[in-house]
């Protein structure tokens, strides 16, 4: 009878410690006021990354031949490696994320973003980044 006590205390206390775990899988980051732009920082082997993704801008460069994805909204850089643009088939536009104001700014391992009303800049601790607007974007 105890061990069913132990198995029934299991599976009643699961759901729970389930529950914590997707708490703690919530995506970091942010969007502007425009709800124009979002960056999300994501951690792969320790390292730091950060992608932003405009959803709309004026004009989309051309897409690269080896690039059969979407190509022109999003901007990737690691904490000390260059910025650029991504191929990407989805997009990390959240709804949750919260509103970073204008002239706020956000920081995370070693990534720093401004918001403004003209658009949002990004950089890495090595000084390298983007700045983006519907209008024009620029990596750096």
């Amino acid at each position: 009878m105890i061990r069913y006590r132990g198995l029934i205390l299991m599976l009643i206390l699961l759901p729970l410690t389930s529950h914590g775990a997707h708490a703690q899988d919530r995506p970091i980051g942010f969007q502007t006021p425009s709800k124009n732009i979002a960056c999300q920082f994501f951690t792969d082997n320790g390292q730091g990354a950060l992608r932003c993704d405009l959803m709309n801008m004026e004009t989309r460069p051309p897409r690269p031949a080896n690039c059969e994805l979407e190509w022109g909204h999003a901007f990737e850089m690691s904490a000390k490696g260059s910025a650029g643009r991504s191929c990407v088939g989805d997009t990390i536009m959240d709804s949750s994320l919260p509103v970073l104001a204008y002239g706020e700014v956000w920081q995370r391992a070693g990534f720093t973003c401004r918001s403004e009303q003209t658009g949002l800049t990004c950089f890495n601790a090595m000084q390298h980044g983007f700045s983006l607007a519907r209008a024009e974007q620029k990596v750096f």
